[in-house]
């Protein structure tokens, strides 16, 4: 029923030491040094790909030769205009063709897993009996980009998560039949397809034959499933799926939507410009139907070209090879945690199956920022601290103060998995080597000696911190 690859079981002995474990694919920038407080260099741990995974070589490369070709896109009679175009919607079919598009779905290059959710929240149909907004079903477990949207613009209701993957179906089940039988169905139930805050996901084929039972689509936010397991909108029912290209490992600036054809057709024009008409006059407009209705403007098409390497060069992997080596990460990532005093390795379900490579734990007795702080300037290792932007979900599990997260894929060592258990029962054992202080919000080393890059713009920033979160980045610590 689903192309969900499970990855096999990795033994023991495997799971309790990973040194050896390779990268499976080369990323850009995995073999950077980072300087620590104490004066050394490192090479820099990148556990915070959940967030923004590195860039692959082979989509570096594919960009690099594409840029000389880059040019005006659909309306352009010149040379160069025709093979840009041409080069555009050949990546808008491979991107759909990785996630397994049906014949007449649309796939709509945007910007990413936020965009896109955006966008379809726009085209949820009225209820056809009472002219109201469409009723969206969605969990308390989502980030914030498959939450807010259905907030702003439909009628969603939020549905409180079980402590099993069985008692969240249930609930799930009870809701949308409760509301079909009452004459108020919903017209969608909204997914995430791998929890960011732990990697683990309900069964896709359940949550699918549920919604379909009582008449509603569903959308998945396949922002972390996507990049890690194999996923097919056709083998699976699931009408809509939404992803990002900086998770996909391409760079920042892509992502997609891609699902049925209808609702899309029908809906309001995401923006409203150039590209996205047939015809304009001065008091009347005729739009376009397919995915120029809404893609108004100039398209990002080095953006596209570079999601579709992506998915090129993971449509190529052993799906069995990059599960082992993700579950070998992972499975080594929660034992070793679990093992250290006074850490607590957070889990939304005690029977959920086949997680992401997302671990999210806390330290008792330090802030999560601190911790963060620690490991990136005694150890060279980059985290995740804060909420994750799913602060219904942390605040249900009781960690209101936030977490630490770390993250793995395709580009990750078992160093770096090693070097991070290590670290943690180290500032558990021995206590922050360094002197910390938080300024306007963040925790940084008080006279932080490390160098930044030479015209990075950053010179300064680490030093004095004289900037806090929410001037330097736009938000603050919890929300990232």
């Amino acid at each position: 029923m689903t192309t969900l690859t499970t990855a096999p079981a990795v033994p023991a002995a495997r799971a309790a030491a990973v040194h050896d474990v390779a990268p499976v694919l080369p990323v850009v920038g995995g073999d950077t040094l980072v300087p620590l407080v104490d004066g050394r260099q490192v090479p820099y741990a990148n556990l915070d790909v959940a967030a923004s995974a590195p860039a692959l070589q082979a989509v570096a490369d594919r960009v690099a030769r594409v840029l000389p070709l880059y040019a005006s896109v659909h309306r352009g009679a010149g040379y160069l205009s025709q093979v840009s175009t041409a080069l555009y919607e050949t990546a808008r079919r491979t991107i759909g063709a990785f996630v397994g598009a049906r014949e007449d779905d649309l796939t709509i290059v945007t910007r990413n897993t936020t965009d896109s959710l955006n966008l379809l929240a726009g085209c949820v149909p009225a209820d056809p009996a009472t002219g109201e907004p469409g009723r969206v079903l969605v969990l308390d477990i989502e980030h914030h980009a498959n939450l807010l949207p259905w907030q702003r613009v439909t009628d969603a209701t939020v549905v409180t998560g079980g402590p099993s993957v069985s008692a969240t179906l249930a609930e799930i089940e009870e809701e949308l039949s409760s509301a079909a039988a009452a004459g108020r169905p919903y017209a969608l139930l909204a997914l995430t397809g791998a929890s960011n805050v732990t990697g683990e996901a309900l069964p896709v084929a359940d949550v699918v034959a549920a919604a379909h039972g009582a008449g509603a689509r569903v959308v998945l936010d396949g922002a972390q499933l996507v990049p890690h397991r194999r996923f097919s909108l056709v083998e699976t029912g699931v009408d809509y799926v939404a992803f990002s290209g900086h998770k996909t490992y391409a760079p920042f600036g892509a992502g997609a939507l891609v699902g049925r054809r209808d609702w899309l057709d029908a809906g309001t024009p995401y923006l409203a410009g150039g590209g996205a008409v047939r015809r304009v006059r001065t008091t009347t407009t005729e739009w376009h139907e397919g995915p120029a209705r809404h893609e108004a403007g100039s398209p990002n098409v080095v953006g596209a070209v570079a999601l579709a390497a992506a998915c090129d060069e993971l449509a190529a992997l052993d799906p069995w090879v990059a599960g082992e080596h993700e579950d070998a990460l992972r499975r080594r990532l929660v034992d070793g945690l679990g093992d250290v005093e006074r850490v607590e390795v957070v889990h939304v379900w005690d029977d959920a199956v086949d997680p992401v490579g997302v671990v999210t734990f806390t330290v008792s007795g330090y802030d999560p920022g601190l911790v963060a702080a620690y490991l990136s300037a005694e150890h060279g290792i980059g985290v995740r601290d804060g909420r994750f932007c799913a602060h219904p979900l942390l605040g249900r599990l009781g960690f209101d103060a936030g977490a630490v997260r770390a993250s793995v894929g395709l580009g990750t060592a078992g160093e770096e998995v090693e070097r991070l258990v290590a670290a943690v029962r180290s500032l558990v054992t021995e206590g922050p080597q360094a002197r910390y202080d938080v300024v306007d919000g963040l925790w940084v080393v008080v006279d932080d000696p490390r160098p930044v890059p030479e015209g990075s713009g950053l010179e300064g920033l680490l030093a004095t911190a004289a900037l806090g979160a929410d001037e330097a980045f736009g938000c603050l610590p919890d929300d990232l």
